[in-house]
């Protein structure tokens, strides 16, 4: 029981400074609905969409499958050599109530036998939509082992995901960690604390201000008064007064 995937293969038109989409179809021509899976060799260069799911008999699933833009675009002599791998196995009937996680634990744990597998190469094209220049010239190279398949990122996502060693990669699910939450609650709990705090602070200051300002106005006042008695003739009689024999 196997799957057809159109086209054979990932084909990606550069530039490759931004976000480039590929659509992978995935059709099942079986009698029984199948669970499937998408892995990668490059997991952190690539987001899937669904990276799993579920096929009912004669259907098919459209899967996005999304370059990540790149720094820099490699050179038009360079030879991708990412590969995807999609897994399939049926679901029969005494799992029609058990979810797709659950059914690919199972599977993987126990029938590893029943895992069907089909591999797509990667292709990068250049601006002409021409196969980069390596293989329109028919150069040869030497063939080497292709890193371990992982699972590919949902699209949106951008938790990295850690490869899965080939010896393993058969016999663990997928796993895609989240964000904390609850330090990010705390952290903007302290920052609301030292923000009320800082207010209380200014406010206090300004109160401070306040009265320092009224405490010379009235120091102001008093000094105005004594120079209107000053410049008066009560000052003057007084003097007179005192130097009158």
């Amino acid at each position: 029981m196997s799957i057809e995937l159109e086209p054979s293969e990932l084909s990606f038109q550069r530039p490759f400074t931004r976000e480039v989409t590929q659509t992978l179809h995935i059709r099942n021509s079986n009698y029984d609905p199948v669970a499937f899976k998408v892995k990668t060799t490059a997991p952190k260069q690539y987001c899937v969409r669904p990276n799993s799911g579920r096929i009912e008999s004669g259907k098919e699933v459209e899967v996005q499958v999304l370059l990540q833009a790149m720094k820099n675009d490699p050179p038009t002599d360079f030879k991708c050599r990412d590969k995807f791998l999609v897994q399939s196995v049926p679901i029969t009937a005494d799992r029609e109530a058990v979810n797709v996680q659950e059914i690919w634990s199972l599977v993987e744990k126990n029938e590893k036998s029943a895992i069907q597998e089909k591999k797509i190469r990667v292709v990068y094209l250049s601006g002409d939509n021409q196969i980069n220049s390596i293989e329109s010239a028919n150069v040869s190279f030497p063939e080497t082992s292709p890193p371990p398949y992982g699972s590919p990122l949902p699209q949106g996502d951008t938790t990295v995901s850690t490869p899965i060693p080939i010896a393993d990669f058969l016999s663990q699910p997928t796993h895609i960690s989240s964000g904390d939450g609850a330090s990010t609650f705390s952290a903007t709990a302290n920052e609301d604390t030292e923000l009320n705090a800082a207010k209380a602070t200014i406010s206090k200051l300004e109160a401070e201000l306040k009265e320092q300002a009224l405490r010379l106005r009235k120091a102001a006042a008093v000094a105005s008064d004594s120079k209107e008695r000053i410049a008066s003739g009560d000052y003057g009689a007084t003097l007179d007064a005192h130097l009158t024999p």
